[in-house]
């Protein structure tokens, strides 16, 4: 079964690792992504990544506010993130990306 079919199937145990890892520190996928994150957008306000697969780095969860988004379209943005983790989505099975504009 896959990993999302799992997580469709019973949420409640996505909800409950989230819960039990919200204390402890990042997974090491999550700590790749935020670096690099990090080095492709130096101004982001914002910027938080979730390993959403229960730990097992299949899917993960991305804000990330920045003035670079400044004057672009939503689908632009979210191009800008996937550009940025280009490697990284090939091993991936799914993202899900929200990014915002900091308020002046």
């Amino acid at each position: 079964m896959s990993v999302l079919r799992a997580i469709r199937r019973n949420p409640q145990v996505l909800c409950r690792s989230l819960i039990a890892r919200s204390a402890s520190s990042l997974t090491d996928g999550e700590t790749r992504l935020k670096r690099v994150l990090q080095e492709k957008f130096p101004r982001a306000s914002s910027l938080k990544v979730v390993d959403i697969s229960g730990g097992c780095g299949a899917m993960y969860e991305i804000h990330i506010e920045s003035d670079e988004f400044r004057g672009k379209r939503i689908v632009q943005q979210h191009q800008l993130v996937n550009q940025a983790l280009k490697d990284e989505i090939k091993a991936m099975h799914g993202l899900r990306i929200f990014t915002d504009v900091p308020r002046k």
